[in-house]
């Protein structure tokens, strides 16, 4: 970049450094647009009460305090539940490990079923898979229930799992069916000459192949159902509610003075895993999401 700036003459080279500073700079301010909400409620979530009351809202705390976040975590009350944000946490922590586990399982064995062992009516069936990632979610709030309702699993843990693996397979399958479409089907014809079964080969040449897509599946996965709201709340009752219901339940409980602090804290609580995952493995989604991108 500085050789080919240098090459330039004297009026385009400035031109073009002035137009890589204004980039810059409102990047610079995209930036800060996105990530002062997220500041304004770390601070508050360190400020007292009467510091709120009494400061500004842009203002960082001046003696900072975890109060807020103990009282978040082990006391808030949540409806007439008194125990904090913790037995929610835990909630999504079971309810999200099987659901990625179960729909990422499947939607690798679905892409690879539709790439590498080619049925009659594989199309077809890929575009049904694929309606399904359309459809929103409202529309099978009602089928779900009474097949939850049938199932015996209305209102509990398992239900939602349940919910979740169903709505996700339309996602997972089309993530490693596009990327299955780039491996080579020599691969598969190769290890079937040799004897491999269907499971062999899955298991063995497959999956090894699919970290990148791994990636991808199980922070997408993640990142959904951690976040969601609207099937936790339709479909798990009680002390099966995961985080979001709970923030929710939270936010609009009120007994006395309004702590913002506790809700901003609660809210850091039940926002913390997915900027965790974001932060540390952001750059492999990113890498993951282009690496079946050659063929489709």
């Amino acid at each position: 970049m500085s050789s080919l700036t240098s090459a330039l003459p004297p009026a385009q080279g400035t031109g073009a450094r002035i137009a890589r500073w204004s980039l810059y700079l409102i990047l610079l301010l995209f930036a800060a647009y996105y990530l002062l909400p997220l500041l304004l409620m770390i601070a508050t979530s360190f400020k007292s009460p009467e510091e709120i009351r009494t400061g500004s809202l842009l203002s960082l705390p001046r003696d900072f305090s975890l109060d807020a976040w103990s009282y978040a975590w082990n006391r808030a009350c949540i409806g007439a539940d008194c125990r904090g944000m913790a037995p929610y946490f835990l909630n999504s922590l079971v309810i999200v490990g099987p659901a990625v586990i179960i729909s990422t399982f499947f939607g690798a064995l679905n892409g690879y079923a539709l790439t590498k062992w080619r049925f009659r009516g594989a199309n077809i069936v890929f575009g049904m898979i694929l309606f399904g990632s359309f459809l929103p979610s409202q529309v099978i709030l009602l089928p779900m229930a009474q097949t939850l309702g049938f199932l015996g699993l209305a209102g509990s843990a398992g239900g939602l799992i349940l919910v979740h693996v169903v709505y996700g397979l339309a996602f997972t399958t089309l993530f490693f069916r596009n990327y299955y479409v780039s491996i080579p089907d020599d691969l598969v014809k190769a290890a079937t000459i040799d004897g491999a079964s269907f499971f062999q080969i899955f298991t063995k040449i497959m999956l090894p192949l699919s970290l990148p897509i791994l990636v991808v599946t199980i922070i997408w996965q993640f990142t959904q159902i951690w976040n969601d709201f609207l099937f936790g709340a339709s479909f798990a009752a009680g002390g099966a509610q995961p985080v979001t219901v709970a923030l929710n339940n939270l936010v609009n409980t009120t007994t006395g003075v309004k702590q913002y602090n506790v809700d901003m804290a609660a809210a850091m609580i039940a926002g913390l895993p997915t900027l965790v995952v974001y932060v540390l493995a952001g750059k492999y989604f990113i890498r993951g999401l282009t690496a079946g991108s050659v063929k489709g």
